[in-house]
């Protein structure tokens, strides 16, 4: 079909549906390149890659700046903690790592039900939907964060009893008391993001993260050198930081004439079937949190090694370069998970399955070309966290695995977005507890301690894990019946929608 035609087919989609046109919308012109059986095999493939990586480039590449922009400026506020002492770095990352990524992976994790519901529904051109769902997994993620308000504060005696250092913990816990209030950040960043997302409205986003980070390290250097807060003041000004985002996102959503049918003010059916979708977002969480609380147990375990700071300043500066360049692959982890569930809602199998092949693939190419430069400087990397020589060397040691667990990630936060588009959660969870529960940490603590591996040994572990996992993420979703998952899809959607019969209904 020629593009005249397909241009058209596009534009009096859109007006029916009185939506704005969408850069990221195929509105099935992938589906029909793919199901042209006139043209040659490779000139479809071809064709068809060609739509699909400009579909990509509008959602992933704005999607990749936002994640790395918001992973900067965590990662700056260690840099400055670091700079004021080994033992100040220690806690940061003990903090930052150990206990403020539980509630990050819980809050993403449970805010991942929201991404399922309002990419399908955007596909199926049920645009209404997707504020409630928004609304909906803000009231559930807000009531999370009084309970995680608790293990914040107490996060001292948590950290002791785990067998931290009491002058690591005390330190950990004054920096982590400063992140309370990103709790609730979180709370409301997450279902925006991902209602946001499910429209490809990145690049707003993008913009408002670039602008906050520019003021978040100006802040920072005043509130920890000039002022002199120390700890306390760095996570302080993070936790602001992370407030400006959420409030600038919404204003956006309120003015902006994209967001006109996809958000039509506060509802009071957000407090309708929250029964019904907690229970998907709990699964949503147990997914990702169990992936988040895996790597946070590794660095706990890390301060149980003997020279626990250098144990841990190694290792957490190793993944700390690691979850930045993690960054990139969840940015196409949203991508994947976008273009799949708006696929699937728009009843496109062929060009969902397309997808995940050629996001996978540019992912995986992109991290074998960042892990070969972190290889090239793995003797200088850690002077930008810290001064120490030791450090240094122990860090360059771990660097070969780490280009490892980077190549990796090139792959799975891509299949798990893939989960995340198609509702998968549940399976992925169990998927979760066997590889990194049943084989990542045993082994890892095997190597790590039995062994006297130290830290090497327990990342050892922790890639033995990821590998078994990414195996089995490949097999099933190159095996998937794409057809059937439009038609659960379908009937996800229609079940969420009906609003005058009860959601409690099988």
């Amino acid at each position: 079909m020629g593009s005249t035609s397909v241009q058209k087919d596009v534009d009096e989609a859109l007006l029916l549906s009185n939506q704005p046109p969408s850069k990221h919308l195929s509105d099935g012109e992938l589906e029909r390149i793919l199901s042209d059986t006139n043209l040659p095999f490779i000139k479809r493939i071809g064709a068809a890659a060609c739509v699909e990586l400009k579909l990509l480039f509008h959602l992933a590449a704005p999607a990749v700046i936002v994640y790395l922009l918001n992973n900067v400026m965590s990662m700056s506020t260690q840099i400055f903690s670091g700079h004021l002492g080994n033992l100040e770095l220690a806690a940061a990352s003990l903090g930052n790592t150990g206990i403020q990524v539980f509630s990050y992976g819980l809050m993403l994790g449970m805010g991942s039900a929201a991404e399922t519901l309002c990419g399908q529904a955007y596909g199926a051109r049920k645009y209404e939907m997707l504020g409630i769902y928004m609304q909906r997994s803000t009231v559930l993620l807000t009531l999370s964060g009084v309970f995680l308000t608790l293990i914040y504060v107490f996060s001292e005696p948590i950290l002791i009893f785990m067998g931290e250092s009491r002058r690591i913990a005390a330190a950990a816990a004054l920096f982590v008391y400063g992140l309370i209030p990103q709790i609730f950040a979180y709370a409301a960043n997450f279902p925006i993001q991902k209602f946001l997302q499910a429209q490809s409205i990145v690049a707003p986003s993008a913009y408002i993260s670039a602008a906050t980070l520019l003021v978040h390290v100006g802040v920072s250097w005043v509130a920890v050198f000039e002022v002199g807060l120390g700890l306390l003041g760095a996570s302080l000004v993070l936790s602001v930081s992370w407030w400006i985002i959420v409030v600038a996102q919404f204003v956006y959503i309120a003015k902006s004439e994209r967001c006109q049918k996809t958000w039509r003010g506060f509802s009071f059916e957000a407090f309708s079937g929250l029964p019904e979708f907690f229970n998907l977002s709990a699964a949503s969480a147990v997914m990702l949190c169990l992936e988040t609380w895996y790597f946070q147990i590794l660095v706990l375990l890390a301060g149980l090694l003997p020279h626990p700071e250098i144990a841990l300043d190694s290792l957490s500066i190793c993944t700390t370069v690691s979850g930045w360049v993690f960054m990139i692959s969840v940015g196409f982890n949203a991508a994947a998970s976008v273009r799949v569930s708006n696929e699937l809602g728009a009843r496109n199998p062929k060009s969902a399955s397309f997808s995940v092949v050629v996001v996978t693939l540019i992912s995986f190419l992109i991290s074998v070309v960042v892990a070969v430069a972190v290889l090239a400087i793995r003797d200088v990397i850690s002077y930008a966290f810290t001064d120490g020589e030791e450090v240094a060397a122990a860090v360059s040691d771990l660097c070969p695995l780490l280009a490892l667990s980077i190549v990796l990630n090139g792959i799975q936060p891509v299949l798990s977005g893939v989960a995340v588009g198609c509702g998968w959660q549940t399976f992925v969870a169990y998927v979760n507890v066997g590889c990194y529960y049943g084989i990542g940490l045993p082994l890892g603590s095997l190597l790590g301690f039995y062994f006297k591996l130290g830290a090497k040994g327990i990342w050892l572990g922790m890639l033995g894990g990821t590998i078994l996992q990414t195996i089995i993420l490949i097999w099933v979703t190159f095996r998937t019946n794409w057809n059937k998952e439009v038609e659960e899809a379908a009937t996800r959607l229609n079940k969420w929608e009906d609003k005058k019969e009860p959601l409690l209904k099988n």
